[in-house]
């Protein structure tokens, strides 16, 4: 904190040195005024509950990679041009580090997810603990997001991560994950499931069987084939025209229909289908 600015000229005749030879005295004498840079910027990161140590470290490896792009030529301040760099750094860091879910996946993600606070109190006026229907829109409009993500950052602000085996209640033998809703079916659906699967397959393969020969070939065809034959393959196949094929395909389909509907019906009575 205590080492002197560079001049222009001599930050740009370091810049050469370390760029153009790999000096790595100039690269030190570049970077090492610049650490100033990086601990000012991490401190205003300090509020996500991350080490402000590994926020610093971060920074730093922004400011390295600064260093290893910058270009004088361009006649811009490589404190300028390192802000950047810096920040980039230890955003992803925050990112990455700041919940065990992944928390922005895209640019208008992660601006929601570090310009939620101030915006929120610039819109609600410091007023609301959450921010009103109004707000939402006006946030989700100034961000470019739906009202949507507005309303999943400003939730997953407002709580951090949590263990599943965190004890709950006063006597300690409970834990958060004894108390989630398994929303998968149980046994017993699975079982009805799979047995009316398999009963509905059945069914249409009996329909299918009853039906006269050409409107059977024409409904496999169709519709049993992972990729539906054409109408008019089918009739160059059958040695009729495209139409015709329509007309059978659509007869076979009301008689399939009936054919179910009867089979359903004679399942219920307990009876068996007529041929």
């Amino acid at each position: 904190m205590r080492l002197p600015l560079l001049s222009p000229s001599e930050e740009a005749a370091l810049a050469k040195r370390w760029r153009n030879r790999q000096d790595q005295t100039a690269l030190h004498k570049l970077v090492a005024p610049h650490m100033r840079l990086v601990i000012s910027t991490a401190v205003r990161f300090r509020h996500y509950g991350l080490p402000l140590n590994d926020l610093i470290q971060e920074g730093n490896l922004g400011l390295m990679q600064a260093a290893a792009r910058f270009e004088p030529e361009r006649e811009v301040r490589f404190a300028t041009y390192a802000a950047w760099w810096i920040r980039a750094a230890i955003q992803d860091f925050v990112l990455r580090n700041w919940s065990i879910v992944r928390t922005g996946t895209t640019a208008a993600h992660k601006s929601l997810f570090f310009n939620l606070r101030r915006l929120r109190a610039k819109i609600e006026r410091g007023g609301h603990e959450a921010l009103t229907a109004e707000g939402r829109r006006k946030l989700a409009h100034q961000l470019n997001v739906s009202e949507s993500d507005v309303v999943h950052m400003e939730s997953r602000l407002a709580a951090s991560d949590r263990s599943l085996n965190a004890v709950v209640g006063e006597d300690g033998e409970a834990a958060w994950q004894d108390l989630l809703v398994d929303e998968r079916p149980n046994p017993e659906e699975t079982t009805m499931a799979q047995r009316d699967t398999r009963l509905r397959a059945r069914w249409v393969g009996e329909a299918v069987a009853a039906l006269p020969e050409r409107e059977r070939v024409i409904v496999k065809a169709r519709f049993f084939n992972e990729e539906a034959v054409t109408l008019e393959r089918l009739g160059m196949k059958l040695g009729i025209s495209k139409e015709r094929v329509r007309q059978l395909e659509h007869q076979a389909l009301k008689r399939l229909r009936r054919r179910l509907a009867d089979i359903a019906d004679l399942q219920r009575e307990g009876g068996t289908p007529a041929s």
